[in-house]
């Protein structure tokens, strides 16, 4: 594990001469770049979500797209779309900006339904159906979605089956004082991301996926892995508990992050520490106890809290 170890220490070190006292946010990029997955960031603006998504592609030296969603995007300009050639008499294909490796879908939930779920297939599939043709993604594709949680006007927010597309769940929060000082003082004519170059881009990124999902995950903790997912559907609270799914990602995710920890198995305490950005999405609570002010992160600490580990490996 220390070539996984050593490419994830050298990618958040670069992403940190950016985006400064967020190493567990970076880390958990680089856990969901590991296991082939995406992000979902929720949180307000200005608070680095996009300099995030830019800083990461720019460390692992692969392309990068922004795209911007509003109410009249359509699935087209997403996926892309057959434009007839008059010099050839034939149609070719344009892609859209899916065909990138690392995708920034900035205020997702302003796109329509329809637009949203052109990401389906390609978060699911890696691959894009476009008036027949099925066009494979690159090897490395990762969809970081961002959405600002506090503004509803507009907006139409993603359904339970897009949000469990999403392996994890971000939130950035905002800087202590001192790192917000250090980012004004940096920040002047030039942005820091605009210099930033790729530590990762000799690295062979699908052989580091490959080894990251061969870390020994122990019954032991299997077992607890599966018992914290099956507990969300009990919990008073919850009207929709976690998936099946649910539980292949947190196994999947739980894996990743002892890798990047330089561990070639898995710990109890690593399912403790990844279970909130896997599972917080996840959750439907019920309408009393959004009411009540109960968010899926104190159903999920409780659970946390009440279920026991069992034997380490």
């Amino acid at each position: 594990m220390s070539t996984v170890l050593q490419a994830a220490e050298a990618v958040i070190a670069n992403v940190e001469k950016v985006i400064l006292g967020k190493r567990r946010q970076i880390e958990l990029l680089v856990v969901a770049a590991l296991c082939r997955g995406h992000v979902l960031i929720d949180d307000v603006p200005g608070t680095g979500k996009t300099m995030l998504a830019r800083s990461f592609a720019a460390s692992l030296g692969v392309a990068f797209r922004r795209l911007q969603c509003t109410p009249d995007l359509l699935p087209n300009d997403v996926t892309g779309v057959r434009v007839f050639d008059p010099r050839t008499a034939e149609f070719r294909f344009e892609p859209g900006p899916v065909f990138t490796s690392v995708l920034l879908a900035d205020e997702i939930n302003r796109a329509t339904p329809r637009t949203q779920a052109a990401l389906l297939e390609a978060m699911a599939e890696r691959q894009v159906t476009v008036d027949g043709d099925t066009r494979r993604l690159p090897e490395v594709f990762l969809v970081l979605a961002t959405q600002n949680p506090v503004e509803f006007e507009g907006t139409f927010p993603l359904p339970e089956a897009q949000l469990d597309r999403f392996l994890l769940s971000v939130a950035m929060g905002y800087p202590a004082a001192s790192e917000e000082q250090s980012l004004v003082e940096r920040q002047g004519l030039d942005h820091p991301v605009d210099s930033l170059e790729p530590v990762a881009e000799a690295i062979d990124w699908p052989q580091l996926c490959l080894a990251a999902s061969q870390t020994l995950l122990s019954p032991d903790v299997g077992r607890y892995l599966v018992s914290l997912v099956s507990a969300t559907r009990g919990h008073p609270a919850v009207e929709l508990g976690a998936s099946p799914r649910a539980s292949i990602f947190l196994a999947a995710a739980s894996r990743a992050l002892a890798a990047v920890r330089g561990r070639d198995f898995v710990l109890p305490d690593d399912v403790k520490a990844i279970a909130g950005p896997v599972l917080s999405h996840r959750l439907v609570l019920s309408a009393q106890s959004r009411l009540r002010g109960v968010r899926s992160d104190d159903v999920i600490d409780e659970l946390l809290t009440a279920t026991p580990v069992g034997a380490e490996p």
